[in-house]
């Protein structure tokens, strides 16, 4: 099977969505959420909600920082592997320069691991946030031309059964995780 023609597809697809005016009140707003799936934006609020919150959230935030390691741990060697360049761009010049790989998105994986974990953590609150929250990370990434429209779909497809698969291991954590905060 020749993956020409998919790939011709994405690239001309992708560029279709892409938001080529920076001016644009879009592409800032698009910014935002592209940024917001950042795995440093993450870790570092789930530190600080392990240090304020109460133990329901000391047990969420271990999940999801624990979720967010494992799915690094599958997503960067993929990338790696396959080494699919990015699409030519100037916006997000900090993912051009420490991860030149766009296949798949390390940004739609975390953004569905992260949103399959909250439903099965809870509150539901938090799991509606997130589930409106994810597609908007990877709309952005392909908007600003950081990523293809399928490296995007192959980051969710991983994301969401590995949130899925961490849920299985979660009740684990309540074994060991009280003894890491009394």
């Amino acid at each position: 099977m020749k993956l020409d023609p998919l790939l011709q597809w994405d690239v001309q697809a992708s560029s279709r969505l892409r938001i080529k005016d920076t001016s644009d009140r879009a592409h800032r707003v698009m910014a935002v959420f592209a940024h917001s799936g950042d795995s440093w934006f993450w870790l570092i609020g789930l530190v600080l909600i392990w240090f304020v919150g109460d133990p329901l959230w000391h047990n969420n935030a271990a999940s999801l920082s624990i979720g967010m390691v494992l799915l690094a741990a599958v997503v960067l060697p993929v990338k790696f592997l396959l080494r699919r360049p990015r699409p030519e761009g100037q916006w997000g010049q900090i993912y051009r320069i420490t991860d030149p790989h766009s296949f798949p998105s390390g940004h739609a994986a975390r953004a569905a691991c992260l949103a399959a974990l909250a439903w099965g953590l809870g509150p539901l609150w938090f799991a509606v946030i997130l589930t409106i929250w994810a597609p908007l990370v990877c709309i952005a990434r392909v908007t600003l031309g950081v990523h293809y429209l399928l490296d995007v779909a192959a980051g969710i497809l991983i994301g969401i059964p590995a949130g899925l698969l961490i849920l299985q291991v979660v009740p684990l954590f309540s074994i060991w995780l009280p003894f890491l905060y009394r």
